[in-house]
């Protein structure tokens, strides 16, 4: 145990050949090596665990290499090599400037640039987490990154590439480092697995790749803690287990709840889930890439971006099959919106239940016929409606070359408004029938017609009659109107008077189908004047003589 290296360590490369997932940039440096064509000055920078430190060691040894190799690689056998190789190199000087940020840090270590290397061509400054470096480290290593001597080689390392000063940006070759693909660190997991004597299923090292966000050191440290948890034997339901990572299956069995709409079967799925101690937020964004997932697959075009294992991989296939695009597209849209209002909400299991209703209800056909309309409908289904605020009877305008409309029986509404109807039986409305329905077309010209005369019958409520006097309504497609407001307290009246105002339109213009649209104006088409200041600079535009008048009386505007 005391002769034990952790695999994060031991496996760490030692040649660019060995760097995991970074082929790009290893080529560039060998290239560079090759050719000679050394910059005094990089930045390597990535998330953590891509290699970023490891191809400034690599790179480091083999710009000194006494031998090196004709594919590029530095030959581990010249004295330089074997003294990198035993950590005792005087020509590799490595600084944290995590914890070594001060400007005597940095006057320390410009004092070393000034001596040549004993052995080999470069001196080599690794200087790691280089943004954490204080602004006066920075502006006393500016001069030395600046002109450092021909033998002396900066190579600084960052996760945070945007924290470094643009003036140390610009004297240095930026290289970015990637993170590692899940392939890769598989086959990686699966070499470290076969010098280790581990016995893993392929399904197990995915899982763990995905655990490790794009880092190979933190798939080999997750590696060794299943080792330690399966006693050599890694396999699915351990690592699962182990690292407490929600079952696949758990995701097939809601999918197949929510395909057939069946809400009860998917809230008990959850209540399992929940039961074994996983975060409603987990479950969340898990549904949204597993339907993420479902898409990609559908397509051979896309299967690039599809990450699982062969055995989860067909069970996808199938699964996606049963999955149109748009149920997708509206499943990953939901589930990305609840994953975004889940740290505000109060109820939080609540909301995670309601998404799942949402998605049993999406190829539902009530769920179909609504979002088609997805506009105003009334409570109402075939009564004739007039203004909620006046109890008057209304005539429909005749279109041309009609008679009036006949007396239609229908059973009672309110008192007044029947007896209304028995006083003058001429101006009956006809009600819109729930059961027949009309699709008769109508003109801008009758719509508006209408509307304004529901308008003047309004008696109580002269916010709402204002409103509709001001905001006329444009007949677009479909039977459907829309009206551009002034203010929400003039959208929520319409919202509001919309229960009896549509059944008086569909009545009258012998229509069933008619839907409204109500949104806010945002050029403001129509500027009305509301304070008494705007009231009176709008009659003074009209009669600038106004103005002379409050000049001699010494008047103010209110």
């Amino acid at each position: 145990m005391d002769n034990y290296i952790v695999s994060a360590r031991k496996y760490r490369p030692s040649t660019f050949q060995s760097v995991v997932g970074q082929k790009s940039l290893t080529v560039t440096l060998k290239n560079a090596i090759a050719k000679h064509k050394l910059a005094h000055a990089y930045l390597f920078c990535g998330p953590r665990g891509v290699g970023k430190t490891s191809c400034a060691r690599i790179f480091a040894k083999t710009i000194n290499c006494l031998t090196p190799a004709s594919d590029g690689e530095a030959c581990n056998e010249c004295e330089s090599c074997r003294a990198f190789n035993e950590q005792r190199s005087y020509n590799i000087h490595e600084l944290d400037a995590a914890s070594n940020n001060s400007v005597d840090d940095i006057r320390s270590l410009t004092d070393q640039v000034r001596i040549p290397p004993a052995l080999g061509k470069y001196k080599v400054f690794i200087i790691d987490e280089v943004h954490m470096l204080s602004t006066q480290a920075f502006n006393a290593f500016l001069k030395t990154l600046e002109e450092p001597p021909r033998h002396a080689l900066f190579i600084l390392a960052t996760t945070e590439k945007h924290k470094v000063l643009p003036t140390i940006l610009s004297r240095c070759q930026i290289y970015d480092f990637s993170r590692i693909s899940i392939a890769d660190m598989v086959e990686h997991l699966e070499y470290v697995s076969l010098q280790e004597s581990v016995i893993a299923e392929p399904e197990a090292l995915n899982v763990i790749a995905q655990k490790a966000d794009g880092g190979m050191r933190d798939a080999l440290s997750i590696f060794d803690q299943v080792v330690s948890f399966t006693n050599g034997n890694i396999t699915y339901q351990a690592v699962i287990d182990n690292l407490n990572v929600l079952d696949y299956e758990y995701y097939f069995r809601l999918t197949d709840a929510i395909l057939s709409g069946n809400v009860r079967s998917a809230v008990l799925i959850l209540d399992d889930i929940l039961s074994k101690g996983f975060d409603g937020q987990h479950i969340i964004t898990g549904l949204a890439s597993h339907f993420r997932d479902l898409l990609v697959c559908k397509d051979a075009s896309t299967l690039v971006l599809f990450e699982v294992g062969a055995s989860i991989r067909e069970r996808y296939k199938e699964t996606a099959i049963r999955c149109i695009d748009s149920f997708l597209f509206k499943a990953i849209e939901l589930a990305n919106g609840c994953d975004l209002n889940y740290r505000i909400s109060r109820n939080k299991r609540l909301l995670t239940e309601l998404l799942l209703i949402q998605l049993c209800q999406i190829n539902q056909p009530q769920a179909e016929e609504s979002k088609k309309k997805l506009l105003i409908e009334p409570v109402g289904e075939s009564s004739p409606a007039v203004p909620a605020t006046s109890t008057a009877p209304v005539t429909p305008l005749p279109q041309a070359g009609q008679a009036p409309p006949k007396k239609v029986s229908q059973g009672p509404i309110s008192t007044s408004i029947k007896k209304a109807i028995e006083k003058e039986p001429e101006k009956q409305l006809q009600p819109a029938s729930a059961t027949n329905e009309e699709s008769a077309d109508f003109e801008q010209s009758e719509l508006t017609g209408y509307w304004d005369e529901y308008a003047q019958r309004i008696e109580k409520n002269a916010y709402l009659k204002g409103a509709m006097v001001n905001c006329k309504p444009v007949l677009q497609e479909n039977y459907t109107f829309e009206v551009a407001v002034h203010n929400p307290g003039q959208q929520e009246e319409l919202l509001n008077e919309s229960i009896n105002l549509l059944p008086f339109l569909r009545a009258n213009l012998k229509n069933s189908h008619i839907q409204m649209r109500i949104r806010i104006s945002e050029t403001n088409e129509k500027k009305l004047a509301y304070t008494s200041t705007e009231k009176y600079e709008h009659l003074m535009n009209i009669n600038p003589v106004l103005n002379k008048l409050r000049e001699e009386f010494n008047l103010t505007p209110d």
